[in-house]
């Protein structure tokens, strides 16, 4: 880990970008990594974590794991899905977070790099499952700067959550910010409905 921390902050000098928030508190947690607009973003957030010394693990799609990538997306923390069918996904990563003691999965909600009218809910009910809290994870293009947010502990109304999550996005500048809408999830027109 000591030259992967090394190795990312070299490239954050050369690049003129800088991580500018400490590792978490927590050991466990769900990060969602927006805006996600672009490529790069996950490529800033695996720095992210190299610099911090976190090992971050990702979900992508199954595709990305073929080879020749596959090893290097997998040595890059990647957990390899199929988005297609239903194969009861979020208790399946419930049972790994809950399985290790220190894990952070990055999540990136949008699920597309296109804009979309509503987040995919899935970081929320892995985290509301396995009573994880969400942490905010960020790419600033306007600021160039990579970082992390407080820890989101959920309640019982996802509205509420999401006001919080909307509340810290809403000054971070996505590459492409006109493929960046408002943070929303379905589940809100429901928003007296529990998730658990």
């Amino acid at each position: 880990m000591f030259l992967k921390v090394k190795f990312a902050s070299m490239i954050l000098k050369l690049t003129g970008w800088r991580v500018e928030t400490q590792p978490p508190t927590v050991q466990r947690y769900i990060a969602i990594a927006a805006p996600h607009t672009s490529n790069w973003d996950g490529y800033h957030m695996i720095v992210c974590g190299w610099t911090l010394g976190i090992k971050f693990r990702w979900l992508g799609k199954h595709t990305l794991f073929r080879f020749p990538y596959g090893p290097i997306f997998t040595m890059l923390g990647g957990i390899p899905v199929i988005r297609s069918k239903k194969m009861g996904l979020v208790e399946q990563v419930v049972q790994f977070m809950l399985a290790h003691e220190r894990v952070a999965i990055v999540v990136p909600p949008e699920g597309t790099r296109m804009k979309v009218d509503t987040w995919k809910s899935g970081f929320y009910h892995i985290a509301k499952n396995a009573n994880l809290p969400i942490i905010p994870a960020y790419v600033d293009y306007g600021r160039k700067t990579i970082g992390l947010g407080p820890p989101i502990i959920l309640s019982d109304h996802v509205g509420a959550d999401m006001n919080k999550i909307r509340e810290f996005y809403k000054n971070i500048t996505a590459k492409h910010p006109e493929k960046f809408a408002e943070p929303r999830l379905r589940e809100e027109n429901h928003s007296e409905r529990s998730l658990s």
